[in-house]
């Protein structure tokens, strides 16, 4: 099968063939677009009393564990703090925070609610992007699904779609694969939408009761093509008949004075929205997921 891209000698090492991924059927039903609304988790999330617990050191922004309390609810979260934002010369507009809560408003509307509730607020070190903390799904006793897996086989095994090859060393490749999964491929057609430029799969999160949420929308709806992503699997399929309607959906949610559209303007720039309306319709025009342009690197580095 052909790979979009080769990818670098990393982390990665080789695995197993990989058994048929024991990843439950979504619980809900199908989606559609909608009109954005607050979540059950957002008014919580935004006025809440904030209080920093710790730093995660790993990130390359500043990222704080904390806790987020109001009427005696308390929830964790993560806080990302604009003045703890690295530039970046191909965003040179708006901030990571913006477009991380830009992302959870197409999210929402999209119905597929795949990113957790995120807000922007004023916080201890300033306003920043506030989102909801997702436990592993080991407390409720439920499973750790495996989403990706490295195959010594030239094609992917049941349940389970190619995206490109890995150099483990030793002049020796693995075929990088990804779960062939509805909510991953809720997700591959989030990503087009946002055009994402940073799919990792240390992103992809599972949730209780089989959920998957995906975090980290800080490089997104650029206007230029940016996508990159290890859910190439889909890549030139078409679009799921779900896909089209929240897709038709979320084109009306877009238009010119509609409740998204103007939320999207206080976090986003016109050329940002124009592209990403032109996204919208290039999907619905070509009917299948996109391909790799090749004026772009197609996988994320490093793509763990």
């Amino acid at each position: 099968m052909p790979a979009p891209e080769r990818i670098p000698t990393g982390r990665l090492s080789a695995m197993e063939p990989a058994a048929e991924p024991a990843v439950p059927a979504p619980a809900d039903p199908p989606r559609t677009a909608r009109e954005p609304a607050a979540g059950p988790g957002d008014a919580l999330l935004a006025d809440g009393e904030l209080t920093v617990r710790g730093q995660i050191r790993e990130a390359s922004n500043a990222v704080l564990y904390c806790t987020v309390e109001r009427d005696g609810r308390t929830v964790s979260a993560v806080y990302k703090p604009v003045a703890g934002e690295r530039p970046l010369w191909d965003f040179p507009d708006g901030t990571l925070a913006q477009r991380e809560v830009a992302a959870y408003e197409i999210s929402r509307a999209t119905g597929w609610d795949l990113i957790p509730a995120t807000v922007l607020r004023d916080g201890p070190y300033g306003t920043g992007m506030v989102q909801e903390w997702i436990e592993p799904p080991e407390d409720d006793g439920g499973e750790v699904p495996e989403l990706l897996a490295l195959v010594e086989d030239e094609e992917p095994g049941p349940g389970w779609k190619a995206v490109g090859y890995a150099d483990i060393g030793g002049g020796r490749t693995a075929l990088l694969v990804h779960a062939d999964h509805p909510w991953l491929r809720r997700l591959a057609v989030l990503d087009a939408v946002i055009n994402n430029g940073d799919r990792k799969g240390g992103h992809l999160l599972p949730g209780a009761g089989g959920r998957l949420f995906a975090i980290d929308h800080g490089v997104t709806f650029n206007a230029e093509d940016k996508l990159r992503t290890l859910l190439w699997g889909w890549a030139g399929e078409p679009l799921t008949d779900e896909a089209l309607e929240v897709l038709r959906g979320l084109r009306e949610a877009l238009a010119d004075g509609a409740p998204l559209a103007a939320r999207l303007a206080e976090l986003i720039t016109d050329d940002e929205i124009a592209a990403l309306r032109e996204r919208v319709a290039q999907l619905l025009r070509t009917g299948k997921h996109p391909e790799p342009g090749g004026e772009w690197p197609a996988i994320p580095w490093p793509p763990v």
